[in-house]
């Protein structure tokens, strides 16, 4: 696997000191979000071949690559104009990222109401999800033109909150530039987490083959409900989604999420121990 992590979790630096930085930790690649990175601007309008190449060249100056252009909108918005307004933003991304050498813009699924908040009849009904496949057909038709790769992430409290949900998505829209971020934490929720490596299993079957990167956190459980924390530091096993990775997705891009700068490298460190010891079992 080549490890990464998410830009915003880095130390707060200009953005060529910032890379530096991550570069010396041992990272690979980055997962970035320009509205979350301090002095960068997610305006479409904003978002021209001129900063796209300002930035391409930074990352490249780096030894750095970009793993995903993360672009995370409610496509089920229910107000029409605010989706239009959706909609076109994913699609100037998605140019952007052709543009900047980012193979994969990354999305969540989005909820059917104006605050993307959970409600789990509403959001994991059958018409939230008609919803969503409607709302990201244009979206992946423009990826399609563009030659990059839009990938969904399957969230529990979101409308795609599991692997089937995600297996019809990708069978209904039927596009090689359609794929999935595998977040098992996300998949993941106190309804469902006595079946944890079940679930975890099953994402595997079902989306193996359509996973073009890897999202790696850890959670507790705190008052019932779980927290996301940097990996080893919580309750999480690894094996299945690592083995995964090992045996069927040579080089994949996994990023690391909700650490800190004191303990990025202790988190790498801690997933590719446990990469190296699967592959000696190979």
């Amino acid at each position: 696997m080549q490890i990464g992590l998410r830009l915003h979790d880095a130390k707060k630096l200009p953005l060529p000191e910032c890379l530096k930085t991550v570069k010396e930790q041992g990272f690979a690649c980055t997962h970035i979000a320009l509205s979350k990175l301090d002095g960068q601007t997610a305006d479409p309008a904003a978002l021209t071949p001129g900063y796209a190449m300002y930035l391409k060249h930074e990352f490249e100056r780096s030894g750095l690559d970009i793993a995903v252009l993360g672009n995370y909108l409610n496509l089920a918005h229910p107000d029409k104009d605010k989706l239009k307004e959706i909609q076109n933003k994913y699609m100037a991304h998605i140019r952007f990222a052709s543009i900047l050498g980012c193979s994969v813009v990354g999305t969540e699924t989005g909820a059917p109401n104006p605050t993307y908040s959970y409600d789990k009849e509403a959001n994991h009904s059958k018409e939230a999800l008609e919803i969503f496949i409607e709302n990201l057909k244009p979206v992946v038709e423009y990826a399609e033109k563009m030659g990059v790769i839009l990938a969904i992430e399957p969230v529990y409290k979101h409308i795609v909150y599991n692997p089937e949900r995600a297996r019809i998505v990708l069978d209904r829209i039927a596009s090689p530039n359609l794929q999935i971020i595998f977040d098992a934490v996300n998949l993941l929720h106190p309804d469902n987490l006595s079946r944890r490596d079940e679930v975890i299993k099953e994402a595997i079957s079902l989306l193996g083959p359509d996973i073009a990167i890897i999202h790696l956190k850890d959670y507790i459980l705190k008052d019932g409900e779980m927290v996301s924390v940097g990996c080893g530091l919580g309750e999480m096993s690894y094996d299945d989604i690592i083995r995964f990775a090992v045996k069927s997705k040579p080089y994949i891009q996994a990023t690391l999420e909700n650490t800190f700068p004191e303990n990025a490298v202790q988190c790498r460190e801690f997933i590719q121990g446990i990469e190296q010891q699967i592959k000696a079992e190979v």
